[in-house]
């Protein structure tokens, strides 16, 4: 039998490096720019629908409005039987109040301005399909007048 030899002594292991291009590590300038960039154009976006979902729910509140109003003066004048075109005095404040058809004067929530009665007179009960109450801002790009309300 052969003598018992001991084996050689080994190196301790060390871990394994990663390659670090050169020995540094982090990012580079122009990654970081590219990062900013893309995070600057996901915000822009974000802002660009935010604005976009306020005007349109700002135009939706604004037509409830008029529709509103539009339904108190038609019930009005169906309750006291005023037919359209005639002359009612005060409507506006008969329509308008507490206890009444519309609990309060509405506001335009795009700071629009609200006229009464423009075509036809603040104490006329107008036509069928004609607006009594309507917003500065219908003419503009934000459209607050309604498509279609002949049958209000």
């Amino acid at each position: 039998m052969p003598p018992l030899t001991t084996p050689p002594p080994q190196q301790p292991c060390k871990p394994r490096q990663p390659a670090n291009y050169g020995g540094l590590s982090g990012m580079t300038l122009l990654e970081l720019t590219v990062v900013i960039l893309v995070l600057l154009s996901l915000i822009t976006i974000l802002f660009v629908g935010a604005r976009g979902w306020k005007r349109g729910s700002d135009r939706a509140l604004c037509i409830m409005n008029i529709q509103a109003i539009q339904k108190g003066v038609r019930s009005y004048s169906n309750l006291y039987g005023f037919s359209p075109g005639a002359n009612a005095p005060n409507l506006q404040d008969k329509v308008i109040g507490l206890g009444r058809f519309v609990e309060a004067t509405p506001t335009c929530p795009a700071i629009g301005t609200y006229t009464f009665g423009q075509t036809y007179g603040a104490d006329t009960i107008p036509p069928l399909g004609e607006l009594y109450m309507q917003c500065s801002l219908a003419s503009t790009s934000d459209q607050h007048d309604p498509p279609t309300h002949s049958d209000w």
